[in-house]
């Protein structure tokens, strides 16, 4: 009753900030993050309990180990976050709706309290999801709906280990909890790239030390061939957004335009199944392709990707931890544009360096 109480309380204040049309949406939402609160208990009472299964008591062990590592090693936030877990009993925590328009590769952005402006709308509810993925297609939209397994609340809540994704094999459950915590170090409101560049690039960084203490061959391998695996479907990805990009900025009409979109979207298809066959059959981005194609799928690329490089030279200068996260602070308090150029020039120079050193490594 108590958490009702104060999800309401949540939804009236946020509903008078972002203005009453939203209301609806921020009552699911408020409903969706209490409910999932009030299933969590802590990850210690799980472990204890005679009930627990031992595959699930396992995972719980290693998250605390995971966790610890993260506070010691890692200089991330020590806190009451990852302490707790909850059995959503449901595939993903919240599916997230992105939009673009339909021959633009730059996505639509929702504002809220706290989190600012962002790329997407997230729901608890596939259904609600999808209907508002819906409304959104018959106003012409192209329209991705991707189901999330964990999301970072800031620092504000007390974010729980999921059922979603607590299976995940040792490096990449160590990815997603290095990857959330870092969004409590630095966060931007209304600069998701920025954001999830940043935590991708210290995720990276950590599952490298991780791996290095606690990994084992079996472990290593695993992890090894999960990252080869990304970075071929990002390659792919990224070649593709990149002609869809060079489609649309060109000064052909917008029917061609159409055409030339559907025969890129079927290149993607095509180039897909051949990696597929080259991983020896994984499956595990077929759900990529549960809805049709559209601009909307490649427009997160970017939010994810573009900025790891300067992020990671950055750190390469810094060596430490300590001393990346403040750097990072401080490029924070710059205006948008000029934190964009900056990043984007690091990453060139990277870039450039790294094709230089591989060309002298061939002669």
């Amino acid at each position: 009753m108590k958490m009702k109480w104060r999800a309401l309380v949540f939804c009236g204040v946020a509903a008078t900030l972002a203005g009453c049309a939203q209301i609806g949406y921020f009552v699911q939402a408020a409903h969706g993050q209490f409910s999932l609160l009030s299933e969590a208990r802590p990850i210690d009472e799980w472990i204890a309990s005679p009930g627990t299964e031992s595959k699930l008591k396992n995972r719980l062990t290693r998250v605390k180990e995971i966790r610890a590592f993260a506070a010691r090693e890692l200089g991330l936030p020590d806190n009451d976050s990852y302490t707790t877990y909850a059995d959503l009993k449901r595939q993903f925590v919240m599916w997230n709706v992105v939009a673009t328009p339909e021959l633009s590769l730059k996505p639509m952005q929702w504002c809220f309290p706290v989190a600012g402006c962002v790329n997407y709308r997230g729901y608890y509810s596939k259904d609600e999801a999808q209907a508002y993925a819906a409304e959104l297609r018959a106003e012409k939209y192209d329209v991705e709906v991707s189901g999330v397994p964990a999301y970072s609340t800031l620092g504000w809540f007390k974010d729980p280990v999921l059922s979603t994704f607590i299976q995940y094999p040792d490096g990449e459950l160590a990815r997603l909890v290095f990857h959330e915590l870092a969004h409590q170090v630095v966060y931007v409101p209304g600069d998701s790239k920025f954001n999830e560049s940043f935590a991708v690039a210290v995720e990276e960084a950590g599952v490298e030390r991780w791996m290095e203490l606690h990994g084992d061959d079996k472990t290593r391998k695993a992890y090894a061939a999960y990252e080869g695996r990304k970075r071929d479907f990002l390659a792919l990805l990224l070649k593709q957004r990149k002609a869809l990009k060079a489609n649309y900025e060109s000064d052909i009409s917008d029917d061609e335009k159409r055409k030339e979109k559907a025969a890129i979207f079927k290149a993607l298809k095509e180039e897909y199944l051949v990696l597929k066959e080259s991983w020896g059959g994984y499956s595990g981005y077929d759900r990529w392709f549960a809805e049709p194609l559209s601009n909307a799928h490649l427009s997160a690329v970017a939010t994810y990707h573009d900025f790891v490089p300067g992020f990671k030279a950055i750190l390469s200068k810094q060596k430490d931890l300590g001393k990346f996260y403040e750097a990072v602070r401080n490029l924070s308090t710059l205006g948008k544009d000029e934190r964009h150029r900056l990043l984007a020039s690091l990453g060139q120079a990277t870039a450039v360096t790294a094709g230089n050193t591989h060309a002298e490594d061939l002669h």
